[in-house]
């Protein structure tokens, strides 16, 4: 099954809400889809792979009717990551969180919360929905996408100082400092 199959994506880890941005990322100059059939897998496998990288895969099928509400997700995430004060974004954020709600419960720990939703196919969409809205009342201003100009990957600036610009420093950074590098010397 494709869950077996690597996570072929250059930054994982991330919140569900910025890993679910990050299932599109830049190789080769073009934008690679891992919802799209990337890398010879079929979009469902795709989902699969996400589901099991995420921690999802136990509580979520990955199939057809998953994915659509996910990818409607994920493009209002996008959407409202590129822009905070967009309303439309904003909407459509709260379209896909309309699709659950959190039940309060009383475990043998104490009081607990479950999410409940109106069809388990809208729950990684609203997962990630809900995930995003727990970042922004956090800390909004470390919700980050990689400054370099050639990436499109976001990240959650989890440094101490919350001065972290890049993905990931061996990739991205790497080629900023060696860009500026090359910069200097050819001046000289």
């Amino acid at each position: 099954m494709a869950t077996e199959t690597a996570d072929p994506r250059p930054l994982t880890g991330e919140p569900v809400a910025l890993d679910l941005l990050n299932t599109r990322w830049m190789q080769d100059g073009e934008v690679t889809d891992l919802f799209a059939g990337a890398f010879g897998l079929t979009r469902i496998e795709g989902l699969a792979i996400w589901l099991h990288s995420t921690g999802l895969a136990s509580r979520f099928r990955a199939d057809a009717a998953t994915l659509v509400h996910l990818l409607t997700a994920r493009e209002a995430l996008a959407r409202a990551v590129a822009d905070p004060a967009d309303e439309s974004a904003r909407a459509l954020v709260d379209a896909v969180l309309e699709h659950g709600r959190i039940r309060a419960t009383l475990t043998a720990e104490g009081p607990g919360e479950r999410a409940e939703f109106d069809d388990p196919a809208w729950g990684p969409a609203w997962t990630a929905a809900r995930d995003y809205l727990e970042l922004l009342g956090a800390a909004p201003d470390r919700i980050r996408k990689c400054a370099s100009e050639t990436c499109v990957l976001h990240f959650h600036d989890t440094s101490r100082n919350g001065t972290r610009r890049w993905c990931s420093m061996s990739v991205c950074g790497n080629r900023a400092k060696a860009s500026r590098h090359y910069a200097r010397t050819r001046v000289r």
